[in-house]
């Protein structure tokens, strides 16, 4: 995969938000969950969050209220090293909540929305996207207007100028209750693709259920992305390029405290691996490295994260099982 330029590793559109977690382990779902910590959320957010550990530098556009949890968004973005510059906070909106269960399972969830999906198109600076090497969104961003267009408009920006385009399809249908509009515009939207990260749940939500793996990511390739990275929880992660299956990397045993944002967190260290040169292979491996921190971590990762001690133990070859 040829690497853009850019002196903005990744640049990350859509929400950020505040994510109220219980602080209880809640297997049961948010109806038995009592008390709540706040933390910064969204999933490009997280992105970036995770990216600027990495040591690389990440930015976020996107729309928060004026008050006190924008305010706290702003400032755990700028402590984590993620630019703002392109922050919009807005005295029209409240920042969105969400509600999630803290679980070793999926997480359940209830948002309470408003100024996450309020991002319009020429909220969306050009100067941004020429700075960046990655733009990436989820389908999250993509379930409202004008956040839909602002995406939109961000990616086709991106694709002219020759930018890695990076869409995570993490449709869910409490979010977007309109199967039939997500289906068009997510289809839409891969068009801009360079690269995609579905988990096997999100291609169940999205294509329905009763097909294997790899026929899935045949049916992410039709849309447009050359390269699909699938994550299946506990079996692993399938790569895939120009419909060509390239390898599995098996998941490891480890003792699961926390799966919020796992998923952010494996994309984030896939990412920056790709940024640093590696294959797509290795780059899973780092990844892979990078969700097992997470995974074994009750809230946000470590403030700082070596990626060179990260490299130095992976094997000089890919241990991925061939396809």
């Amino acid at each position: 995969m040829d690497i853009p330029e850019g002196d903005l590793d990744v640049l990350a559109i859509g929400e950020t938000l505040i994510d109220l977690i219980s602080t209880e382990q809640a297997e049961e779902g948010l109806r038995h969950a009592t008390a709540f910590g706040r933390y910064l959320g969204g999933s490009p957010a997280n992105i970036a969050v995770h990216v600027s550990k990495l040591g690389r530098k990440a930015a976020v556009v996107s729309k928060t209220g004026i008050g006190a949890f924008g305010q706290f968004l702003k400032g755990e973005l700028r402590y984590h090293g993620v630019s703002t510059e392109y922050l919009v906070m807005d005295h029209r909106v409240h920042t969105s909540v969400i509600f999630i269960s803290r679980t070793t399972g999926t997480p359940e969830f209830e948002a309470f929305r408003s100024g996450d999906f309020m991002l319009s198109p020429d909220e969306v600076p050009e100067e941004a996207i020429s700075r960046a090497r990655v733009v990436h969104a989820s389908t999250f961003a993509l379930s409202r207007e004008p956040c839909r267009s602002a995406v939109g408009t961000a990616f086709e920006l991106a694709h002219q100028r020759g930018k890695i385009v990076s869409l995570d399809p993490n449709y869910s249908p409490v979010i977007w209750p309109d199967y039939q509009e997500a289906q068009r515009i997510v289809r839409a939207m891969y068009r801009y693709a360079t690269i995609t990260k579905p988990s096997l749940d999100d291609a169940q939500r999205l294509f329905g259920s009763g097909h294997s793996p790899e026929a899935y990511i045949q049916m992410f390739h039709e849309l447009g992305p050359r390269t699909v990275i699938m994550t299946m929880g506990k079996e692993g992660t399938l790569i895939a390029q120009d419909d060509e299956l390239l390898g599995h990397v098996p998941a490891r045993p480890v003792k699961v405290v926390d799966v919020t944002g796992a998923g952010d967190a494996f994309w984030a260290g896939f990412l920056v691996a790709l940024l640093d040169g590696h294959s797509l292979q290795r780059s899973a491996l780092f990844a892979r490295e990078v969700v097992e921190l997470k995974l074994t971590t009750v809230g946000p990762l470590p403030s700082t994260i070596d990626c060179e001690q990260i490299y130095a133990r992976l094997p000089e070859t890919a241990d991925t099982d061939s396809a």
